[in-house]
């Protein structure tokens, strides 16, 4: 009996297995990820960890870089979290018209009524619940270190702290991002399309 359970390579080398899913095993270097394909997009799993010296955090991260055709952004994370996160991106809080849901998150964009459609999706709204933290958005690039994104590219951006070893919950996670961008398709935000940008090395 393993004192601490299962390690982050059992439990989602696991997960790739049920959900068909490619399970890419890390080194001493890179960390391990799952790719999942959805129709011609890719829906990314890893971790990163950040140093500040005295001491580092580990991440959890799920990413899926698409064609933003309209410029499209949002943000949207549980009230109390994360207290003004999006304000100096030019986006504005919005209400999409369920109080249950209102009362719980901040949601910021640049599109009222794009965003007030998207949220229509009560499968969407329900993964979102399931989640116990959640800081989710989409993000033009990764900053100037981060992979090159070209001018109409986007990606779909979760994280939270820690590693998420739940399998339940991750499963959860890529099937909301399926969801949304298969929304994001159905609204004329993105095409399903390949984009060019690499997010990893090899």
């Amino acid at each position: 009996m393993r004192i601490f359970g299962s390690s982050i390579k059992e439990v989602w080398r696991e997960l790739s297995e049920e959900i068909n899913a490619n399970f890419i095993e890390g080194s001493f270097f890179k960390g391990s990820r799952v790719e999942y394909k959805h129709n011609n997009w890719t829906i990314y799993l890893d971790t990163y960890t950040v140093s500040t010296g005295k001491s580092s955090t580990t991440y959890t991260r799920m990413r899926l870089p698409f064609i933003n055709q309209k410029k499209f952004l949002f943000k949207i994370y549980k009230k109390g979290v994360f207290s003004d996160i999006g304000k100096a991106l030019g986006m504005q809080d919005i209400e999409i018209g369920y109080d249950y849901f209102d009362n719980d998150y901040i949601i910021k964009g640049n599109d009222e009524i794009l965003l007030r459609r998207l949220f229509q999706n009560h499968n969407i709204r329900n993964l979102i619940e399931k989640q116990s933290r959640i800081l989710l958005e989409i993000k033009y690039n990764e900053g100037r270190f981060g992979p090159n994104f070209n001018d109409d590219e986007s990606e779909l951006y979760f994280v939270v702290t820690g590693v998420i070893k739940n399998k339940e919950r991750l499963k959860d996670l890529f099937e909301l991002f399926v969801k949304m961008i298969d929304e994001f398709e159905t609204l004329g935000i993105t095409v399903n399309q390949t984009p060019e940008v690499k997010l990893y090395s090899s």
